[in-house]
């Protein structure tokens, strides 16, 4: 029996926690569901036929958030006979048959290397009246192969790798994800005009290390000439990457930034701690000269660089000197954001075992002396643009606060938040289009632009946003890096693409 009418197609609903791996990763899910002939359901729509969680296991409370909302879909599938629920991404992969055991509602666990098996899984557990469990332990196909069902007409994501050579104590992504794989340059490019043929203006490359793109084909500066030739690719905008490891960092992706028009000039590079001794022993391969090294540079190429990072607080072993020596580096560096994160122990990685764990009180108080460190900086960071004009590129969903205030939000080119009003251009600025205006008020975390806006260009993105059509681009299907040796990670950024 299906909840779907007679004749209907199935409806799905695709949960997503984690990072932006995870959320491109729910593309491809997405995409693969509609091939295979199932309708997204209605946003209010809270009986779909199959809700699939695609998961992360970065966090602590990973397993409590995904058990608690199993748990509560348990009385509505009992009375929907034929619904079904998928789980998916990191905690699969790590949990496996533990999930089925725990919830045996579940119909279907699927791994990080076998997001194409989704829809087989499915029509076998309904056909079979069992849970089926596949977790593959290498990757087989390369997720781009997929088609993908794009969230936004204007912004993509496109992997450039998946999987990660290094041993950070804390993280269990290598265990979950694999070792690093890389796509041929012209698999990315190829995925990269698709999108911009669809109308995008932006993309974002993602890799758990970017830095080490073309470990596998042996070219360690293929990173900077893949962003030179995104700067070829006629209607690409901007073009952003997450996340790079400092340990690789090369002069010539500082040279590409600045010297690639369409390449943004906002750089997401995670320090994780400034402390000497716990980069040590969290195995980061850097030390906090080498990252202040790194920031100089760019900021010498590039001054209106706005530099993001990850901070990690609460390691084993962190002294009061450590810490000290943390916000020393965030007063130097003068991040325009900061994702923070207190250190969370998880099973299966080096760090769990490790002595003096700190007390949570410390963890916190520590925590909450870098929030106020880190926001004091980069609300000083943002009150140097007001007065300025920022190129704006309009977003769907970044401004919680704007159906109340009469404004609309999007990314300036730095990556800043900006909320703008419309002015006499109300109901013509659709998401995707570009606005030009000036910053009036700045806050820790975003720019106000109350002013009416100096410019507005309507864009093939604004039409498709308007149309209400979204992004379906049917995989690359030029097929896996034939060189190299066998084989995400991470965040907000700050999940596990945060390196």
């Amino acid at each position: 029996m299906t909840t779907a009418a007679a004749g209907s197609p199935r409806t799905y609903q695709v949960r997503t926690y984690g990072c932006q791996m995870n959320v491109h990763d729910s593309e491809r899910i997405s995409g693969l569901l509609e091939d295979a002939g199932y309708v997204r359901a209605a946003e209010a729509d809270e009986q779909p036929d199959v809700v699939v969680f695609n998961t992360c296991a970065v966090r602590e409370n990973a397993d409590n958030r995904l058990y608690g909302n199993l748990g509560h879909l348990r009385p509505v599938k009992a009375k929907h006979p034929g619904m079904q629920i998928a789980v998916g991404g990191c905690l699969a992969q790590k949990d496996r048959g533990e999930i089925v055991r725990k919830a045996p509602w579940v119909d279907v666990v699927f791994g990080t290397h076998n997001i194409g098996s989704l829809p087989v899984l499915l029509d076998r557990a309904r056909h079979n009246t069992a849970a089926e469990v596949e977790i593959l332990e290498s990757l087989e196909v390369f997720p781009s192969t997929l088609p993908t069902r794009r969230e936004s007409t204007y912004a993509g994501w496109v992997s450039i790798s998946v999987g990660c050579n290094n041993t950070c104590t804390f993280c269990i992504v290598p265990s979950l994800r694999g070792k690093e794989k890389d796509r041929r340059p012209g698999d990315v490019l190829s995925e990269v005009r698709a999108l911009v043929d669809e109308g995008v203006l932006e993309v974002t490359l993602l890799g758990q290390n970017v830095n080490s793109y073309g470990v596998e084909f042996g070219d360690r500066y293929a990173f900077g000439k893949l962003l030179r030739a995104c700067g070829d690719i006629d209607g690409l905008e901007r073009v952003r990457f997450t996340s790079p490891h400092p340990k690789d960092f090369t002069d010539d992706v500082i040279a590409a930034m600045a010297e690639t028009p369409n390449v943004c000039h906002s750089l997401h590079m995670p320090l994780q701690s400034g402390s000497d001794d716990v980069l040590r022993a969290m195995r980061r391969s850097y030390r906090s000269d080498r990252y202040l090294g790194i920031i100089e540079k760019v900021r010498a190429a590039m001054p209106d660089a706005a530099i993001t990072t990850d901070i990690i607080v609460g390691f084993p072993g962190e002294t009061e000197a450590d810490f000290a020596r943390t916000l020393d580096v965030v007063r130097e560096a003068r991040f325009s954001s900061a994702f923070t994160f207190q250190y969370s122990k998880r099973p299966g990685t080096p760090a769990a075992t490790m002595d003096d764990q700190l007390p949570k009180q410390v963890v916190q108080e520590r925590y909450e002396r870098l929030i106020a460190c880190v926001e004091e900086i980069t609300w000083a960071e943002n009150r140097k643009l007001v007065g300025e004009t920022v190129e704006v590129l309009v977003a769907v969903g970044e401004g919680r606060k704007d159906e109340r205030t009469g404004r609309m939000s999007g990314r300036a080119r730095d990556g800043r938040l900006v909320h703008f009003a419309t002015g006499e251009l109300a109901g013509q600025i659709r998401p995707g289009d570009i606005v030009h205006t000036t910053a009036t008020y700045a806050a820790p975390h975003h720019l106000n632009a109350d002013g009416a806006p100096l410019a507005h260009r309507r864009t093939r993105a604004g039409d498709a946003a308007e149309a209400g059509r979204a992004p379906r681009t049917p995989g690359v299907l030029l097929g896996l890096p034939t060189i190299g040796a066998p084989a995400v990670a991470p965040a907000s950024s700050g999940g596990c693409a945060a390196t």
